[in-house]
């Protein structure tokens, strides 16, 4: 019992640990201020690796996340704001870097097509709701008396059944 017990949950450590975050932070380029290596780290995550593109510098280990890792690094520790240290790299690397893009003219297509998708479905399915319900509403007043009369005849017998 304590041998499979034992046998299951290491295959489930085995099928879980490649899906655990791997940092590739090597020792060698942490700081040894703790403050500012806490803010290199959140600003690492932030960054896209521009080798490996869906995942953040943090988290790579292609030579240029290395550069980048560093790089962020030195301007923190030059002294620049989290926010001069994400300009720097853009200015540099574009606005492809950021995981997260900022909100601006070039990007707002990219913002707002989610929104813009959510709207236009919206009234398409409104105008479809609304042309089938006026749709069945003509069909029952398009009937002649006869027609009528058989229909009532037919769900009469249906219900009494």
């Amino acid at each position: 019992m304590f041998a499979r017990l034992a046998a299951l949950i290491m295959l489930i450590l085995m099928a879980v640990a490649p899906a655990t975050t791997a940092w590739a932070v090597t020792p060698d380029e942490m700081l040894d201020d703790p403050a500012l290596e806490a803010r290199a780290r959140a600003l690492s995550a932030e960054l896209r690796c521009m080798v490996c593109q869906n995942q953040s510098i943090d988290d790579s280990d292609a030579p240029l996340a290395h550069d980048l890792r560093v790089l962020l690094r030195e301007r923190l520790v030059a002294g620049d704001s989290d926010e001069a240290v994400i300009d720097f790299l853009v200015a540099r690397y574009g606005e492809f870097i950021l995981l997260k893009p900022r909100f601006n003219p070039r990007t707002a297509l990219l913002w707002l097509t989610p929104a813009l998708l959510l709207v236009i479905g919206g009234t398409i399915a409104l105008t479809v709701f609304r042309k089938r319900r006026l749709t069945s509403a003509g069909i029952a007043a398009d009937l002649s008396d006869e027609e009528e009369a058989a229909l009532k005849t037919i769900l009469s017998r249906r219900d009494g059944a």
